[in-house]
């Protein structure tokens, strides 16, 4: 399976190649990422009360010194469904001074007995 040249394609390659089906919907989750706690507490009640179908998680993480919003979305990570997201989200934590941090996906996920760990699988510029 050929993969584009850049991060996102990095990612999907990664997944493949640990045995992650490609195909299948996975849980999804997109970072987001503020310098202020106000701005994170308002993308999320911004996002709880939009049309999104997705868990929403906000966190504070102390080694990158940002609040995190964590947006996980049931969906096949195929690559440009998974950049037309990322850009859509990246343009809406912006209204609210922040910004996407990649994205990644747990290697287990429901029904998918292979992988006995909860590793995170991360992307290239993930700083998780």
């Amino acid at each position: 399976m050929q993969f584009p040249d850049d991060d996102n394609g990095e990612m999907l390659k990664a997944m493949a190649e640990a045995g992650i089906d490609l195909s299948k919907a996975l849980e999804v989750d997109f970072f987001l990422v503020f310098d202020e706690q106000r701005d994170a507490e308002s993308a999320l009640e911004a996002l709880s009360q939009s049309d999104l179908e997705g868990e929403l998680e906000l966190v504070f993480d102390d080694e990158i010194a940002k609040w995190e919003l964590i947006v996980a979305i049931n969906m096949v990570p195929a690559y440009d469904a998974l950049v037309a997201k990322e850009t859509e989200l990246n343009t809406f934590a912006a209204e609210f001074d922040g910004m996407t941090d990649g994205w990644g996906v747990m290697q287990h996920q429901e029904g998918d007995d292979e992988f006995a760990d909860d590793d995170h699988v991360h992307g290239p510029d993930c700083k998780h």
